[in-house]
């Protein structure tokens, strides 16, 4: 028996009601096949029956009425009545009775009070055409509601895994996927790229999204999203399964390359072998479900250095510098080492940027002494022009680590003249001349912020400097509330995943190395003055 709610309504027969063509019990079975076809509470499919009959007797009593109809849930027979409050006056008819009048319609309502109901059952009712297609417009609606629910229900615990269907059509380069109970949709940049999918073909794919809408359910499918990747590890190595290990992080270059970064509890067991399998066998399953892509795996440590030095494999580092605050690591190393850790456009080091959060610039070592050789020039002649020291003595400063005038203004004399060939006169000379040069710029900068209309309520905000309002200012952030909308990534510059590649976002105040803290602090003590 087909039960489609698109046919003709399942409890009609000759648009005559079902207890008139059919036995109350078959409606009790129909009821239960419907739900059990459509996965939905039985319970819901009765109420949508009752609905649709009181939409009927409502059309042939009248609307104006309270009409309530119940179905029997044990013998399926069918009751509709009338329902009436019983007041002291009658203001609407049609809904209202009074005391005497109440008491009048049976013995049985001789004890009957102000506020409480009676109910007066209504003859049953032939359904005319019309009413009849109302009422399955009535159950269709609800019946394609619960299944909805339920589906949605369903599948956002599925979010996160991967899920296995029969690819049923291809549309704009979409594939969408019969997952059984419902449809999923692989979009064309979520796709493996140069991959060939035809309908009629079984693929896996990532669920990475279950979103709900007023039309219905839709469920995303990702081949190409990172963790694709991760759940293929966790479905075929069964030490990830059980939590021995852990994956750290993944990065992807769909089809072409990849990354994952795991750990071992326990430290009898070598992370990199369970994943590899014997004779590869593990990985290689991983790498035919992704046509091909190249996997490495990396031991993940917590010593930065090393994890970098391994992600970058097969290139040999020579050095590995480290900036916390502003994640980024600078790698020296040697010319024929170059383009080993670059990789091919740019891949290898791509994604052991995305594997290690870190952005990653590579230096050879010609490179890194020539940058080092710039900035101690740059350094020189700034304490040269601003101080008015010869480039000897501009030399000898920055050689011993005074890089900037503010740090020889804030130095004391006693560790000046320790240099060799700087007496007591000379190192508070120096202290003097860069007081004045900064009190001097401090006037200009003054100046300056007064041109760009920068308000005093965030010129005097705590921790913020001049040089850092004077970049506000010209990004035309001038109020206190403009800069307390902001975020620490405007800030201080940070990543973005959008479709699955890292995009860097470059910071308002980057050059001036604050902390994600001190960005945080910043933007709060902004908030709680804008928003007294």
């Amino acid at each position: 028996m087909n039960f489609k709610m698109g046919s003709s309504p399942f409890f009609f027969r000759g648009n005559k009601m079902l207890n008139r063509g059919l036995d109350k019990l078959e409606l009790l079975r129909i009821v239960e096949a419907v739900a059990n076809e459509k996965s939905i509470d039985k319970e819901l499919v009765l109420g949508s029956m009752e609905s649709a009959i009181q939409k009927a007797a409502l059309t042939k009593f009248g609307n104006d009425n309270n009409i309530e109809v119940i179905i029997d849930r044990e013998n399926g027979e069918i009751k509709i009545q009338k329902v009436l409050d019983v007041v002291e006056k009658v203001e609407d008819s049609a809904r209202e009775i009074n005391l005497d009048d109440a008491r009048k319609i049976s013995p049985k309502h001789n004890t009957i009070k102000v506020g409480e109901k009676i109910y007066e059952e209504l003859p049953q009712i032939d359904f005319g055409r019309i009413a009849a297609q109302s009422a399955k417009q009535v159950i269709s609606s609800r019946v394609r509601e619960a299944e909805k629910n339920r589906q949605y229900e369903d599948f956002i615990d599925k979010q996160g895994q991967i899920l296995s269907g029969i690819i049923k059509r291809l549309e704009y380069g979409n594939v969408i996927v019969d997952l059984g109970k419902a449809e999923g949709v692989i979009k064309k940049d979520e796709l493996i790229p140069r991959e060939i999918l035809k309908t009629g073909d079984r693929v896996k794919a990532y669920c990475y999204e279950v979103k709900k809408e007023l039309k219905g359910h839709q469920i995303f499918l990702s081949r190409a999203h990172p963790q694709f990747l991760a759940r293929l590890f966790f479905q075929e190595v069964p030490e990830i399964y059980e939590g021995t290990i852990e994956i750290k992080s993944v990065a992807r270059d769909p089809g072409s390359r990849a990354k994952i970064c795991v750990y071992s509890q326990d430290s009898s067991i070598d992370p990199v072998g369970a994943c590899v399998g014997m004779r590869g066998s593990r990985v290689q399953t991983i790498v035919n479900e992704l046509h091909g892509e190249k996997i490495d795996i990396i031991k993940w440590t917590e010593d930065l250095p090393t994890l970098i030095s391994e992600s970058l494999s097969p290139a040999e580092i020579q050095k590995v510098l480290i900036d916390q605050d502003n994640k980024r690591i600078d790698i020296i190393l040697t010319e024929e080492n170059l383009s080993k850790a670059i990789g091919r456009r740019g891949q290898n080091v791509r994604l052991a940027s995305k594997l290690t959060n870190f952005e990653i610039d590579i230096l050879t070592d010609k490179e890194d002494s020539e940058r080092r050789q710039s900035e101690f020039k740059e350094r020189t002649e700034n304490l040269i022009k601003n101080l008015e020291v010869d480039e000897t003595l501009g030399q000898l400063l920055v050689s011993e680590g005074f890089t900037s005038i503010e740090e020889i203004a804030q130095s004391l004399p006693e560790k000046i003249s320790k240099i060799e060939a700087i007496d007591d006169d000379t190192a508070k000379e120096l202290i003097s001349r860069s007081k004045e040069t900064l009190e001097k710029e401090k006037e200009a900068v003054a100046q300056k912020l007064k041109e760009l209309g920068v308000e005093e309520q965030l010129i005097n905000l705590k921790g913020m400097t001049q040089g850092m309002l004077v970049i506000l200012g010209q990004k035309n952030i001038k109020k206190i509330d403009d800069f307390a909308d902001l975020s620490s990534d405007e800030l201080i510059g940070g990543f973005d995943e959008i479709k699955g590649k890292k995009i860097r976002i470059n910071g308002y105040l980057e050059e001036f190395s604050l902390s994600r803290k001190e960005a945080d602090e910043l933007i709060m003590a902004a908030r709680e003055i804008a928003y007294k």
